[in-house]
C-alpha cells in the first residue's frame, strides 16, 4: 500500500519520534500497555488480510506478480512492514509491506485504471468484511451466553473478558485501517480508487502533482488532522456494522 517516491529519511525520523513518545506512554501506563498487547492480534489479522486481498484480486485479474513474490499468503511475516505495524499498534493507523502488481498484465475486459481501482479497493473492503465477521462472532458469544447460565461464568472470567476484548480490538482496528486507506491521497488506496471517476483534467492534475499530494498527506498525518477527519467516519462505520450484527442476532 505504502510507496513513497522521495527521500524517506525525514518521514522515518518523524515516525520514530511518534513511536518513541507512544512507547514512553506505554511504559508509564499499564492500561495503555495492556491495550497494546490486546490489539496486536487484530493488527496482524488486519494487515495480513488487507495485503493478501490486494495480491489475490490482482492475481484474479491476470497478474502473477504477487504470486511470484510469495504474497498470496496468509502468513503475517510475508506482509508486515516493521514501521507500519508499529504505527498501527501505537497510533491506530499504519500500513503493511506494499504488494507489487503490474497493471499491464490485467485482463483486457476492463481498463488498467479500473483494474488498479479494484485491486486498491480489495484491501479496505477485506478489512470491513473482517470487521463484520468478528462482529458476528462477538454477538454469537453473547447470544450463547443468553441461552446458557453456565457460560455466564466464563464471560465474566479473566479469560472470557480477554477474548471479548481481543475481538473488540480486532473489529476496531479493521474498521480503522479500512477507513484510513480510503482517504483519497497518495500513497493510500483511496487515491487509486477514485481515479476512474475523475474527469480527464483532474486525473492529469492528480498525476502531475502526486508529490504535492504526498506532502499534503504527511502534513495532515503528522498534525493529527487525519485522525480528526476519519474519526467521525470510523464512528459511523462502527455503528453501522454493530447495528447490523445486533439486527442479525436479534440482540
Amino acid at each position: 500500500m505504502f510507496g513513497f517516491n522521495f527521500d524517506k529519511r525525514t518521514i522515518y525520523i518523524i515516525i520514530a519520534v511518534m513511536i518513541g513518545i507512544a512507547l514512553l506512554q506505554f511504559a508509564t501506563n499499564p492500561e495503555e500497555l495492556m491495550r497494546l498487547l490486546l490489539s496486536a492480534p487484530g493488527v496482524l489479522i488486519a494487515i495480513t488480510f488487507h495485503e493478501f486481498a490486494h495480491g489475490y484480486v490482482a492475481y484474479k485479474l491476470g497478474d502473477n506478480t504477487a504470486k511470484n513474490e510469495g504474497r498470496l499468503s496468509l502468513n503475517p511475516l510475508d506482509h508486515l512492514d516493521p514501521i507500519g505495524t508499529l504505527m498501527l499498534l501505537v497510533a491506530g493507523f499504519g500500513w503493511g509491506k506494499p504488494v507489487h502488481v503490474n497493471p499491464r498484465n490485467y485482463t483486457r475486459k476492463m481498463s488498467m485504471e479500473k483494474g488498479e481501482a479494484l485491486v486498491s479497493l480489495a484491501g479496505p473492503l477485506m478489512n470491513f468484511i473482517l470487521a463484520i465477521i468478528f462482529t458476528f462472532i462477538y454477538y454469537a458469544i453473547y447470544k450463547f451466553v443468553e441461552m446458557s447460565v453456565i457460560s455466564m461464568s466464563f464471560i465474566s472470567s479473566t479469560v472470557g473478558k480477554t477474548i471479548i476484548n481481543l475481538i473488540i480490538y480486532t473489529i476496531s482496528i479493521n474498521i480503522g485501517l479500512g477507513v484510513f486507506n480510503l482517504i483519497p491521497l497518495p500513497p493510500l488506496d483511496g487515491s487509486k480508487i477514485i481515479m476512474p471517476f475523475l474527469p480527464y483534467n483532474a486525473k492529469q492534475f492528480f498525476v502531475n502533482n502526486e508529490q504535492i499530494f504526498y506532502i499534503v498527506f504527511i502534513l495532515i498525518w503528522v498534525t493529527g488532522m487525519a485522525s480528526t477527519i476519519i474519526t467521525p467516519v470510523i464512528k459511523l462505520v462502527s455503528e453501522a456494522i454493530l447495528n447490523f450484527g445486533a439486527f442479525i442476532f436479534r440482540i
